[in-house]
């Protein structure tokens, strides 16, 4: 396991005028909220500390991780939204519907970025057991709702740098 000795939540991100600009999205889902509304508030309060408006972070819920798609469908499709955050977490069970969930979403998310040109990113835990998400929501691995909004903001950057 990549992380299994690491906290990957410490930022490298350098502060940029930029950043103050940019209007951030985020999509939650409710399933499994102890995990996902953890990974929501660090990925706000980390924005914030970036220098984001408080104005300028959208929040919205959806049911479950399956719905994130969609809800960041919507949420891009606002001309105003530069990048989109889903959060989401899938716990396996004891049949296969945790595949089928991970993949849908996955690929849905990506398909959404792509189609829409704006980040849209993938800020999902698909862990074996709750310990693990607990662990990646403010845990021993720190908390990925915070690497999710550090990833939103390098890749806009990247694309304001380029266009």
């Amino acid at each position: 396991m990549a992380t299994s000795l690491k906290n990957l939540s410490e930022t490298d991100i350098k502060p940029n005028k930029a950043i103050k600009k940019f209007n951030i999205a985020l999509v939650v889902a409710d399933w499994n909220s102890e995990i996902t509304h953890s990974m929501r508030d660090a990925a706000i309060g980390f924005l914030k500390e970036q220098g984001i408006k408080e104005s300028n972070i959208n929040i919205h819920a959806v049911p479950g991780t399956f719905e994130l798609p969609l809800g960041a469908q919507f949420l891009a499709q606002n001309k105003k939204i530069d990048a989109v955050i889903a959060i989401g977490c899938v716990i396996q069970g004891e049949t296969r519907h945790f595949d089928f969930i991970c993949d849908a979403c996955a690929n849905g998310i990506m398909q959404i970025g792509l189609q829409y040109n704006i980040p849209i990113i993938f800020g999902v835990l698909t862990t074996n057991n709750l310990e693990q998400a607990k662990e990646r929501a403010g845990g021993k691995h720190g908390n990925k709702g915070i690497e999710a909004a550090e990833t939103a903001l390098k890749m806009l950057l990247l694309k304001y740098e380029l266009f």
